[in-house]
């Protein structure tokens, strides 16, 4: 039996809009191969087993977290990292909510709530607890990202919040 630990494959990936071509290894991850193929490093690790989010990118508009994805079953997606995002209402919100501090989360934040805000877009009070719930931050309240998640789908706190 031979060793394929090395064997690498041409894989195209469609990032951002733009029909990219790399060569990966079987076993390589979507997030070690939009940092270090394609120099697209939005998409941060943080745990490597699905826990902590900030390494959620959009897959056919579906929040993600490429750290749970080989490359390879990435191909004939649609992917969507922050950096293609180019000052969507999401980031304007996080901003402006002030709903970020070291900042190490945020970008898996944001993908999550544009992934919601497009599949969700009426979400009620359970729904965006429910996909907050797939992000984690270790630095600030979530009282802020939730401030940004009600400003980007234009609703008001329930009483109480």
């Amino acid at each position: 039996m031979t060793d394929q630990s090395h064997t690498r494959f041409s894989v195209a990936l469609n990032v951002n809009g733009v029909k990219r071509k790399t060569e990966v290894r079987s076993a390589d991850i979507l997030l070690d191969v939009l940092r270090n193929n394609f120099g697209l490093t939005g998409a941060k690790p943080g745990c490597l087993n699905g826990d902590c989010g900030s390494c959620t990118v959009l897959v056919n508009g579906w929040p993600i977290k490429s750290c749970m994805m080989l490359a390879v079953a990435a191909s004939n997606t649609n992917i969507v990292t922050v950096e293609g995002l180019k000052g969507s209402a999401t980031q304007r919100a996080f901003i402006e909510k002030n709903a970020f501090q070291c900042g190490y989360c945020t970008p898996g934040f944001i993908m999550n709530i544009e992934g919601l805000s497009a599949i969700h877009p009426d979400a009620d009070d359970s729904i965006i607890e429910e996909w907050l719930q797939s992000n984690i931050c270790r630095c600030t309240s979530y009282e802020e990202i939730k401030a940004a998640v009600y400003k980007v789908l234009g609703k008001k706190p329930e009483a109480g919040r």
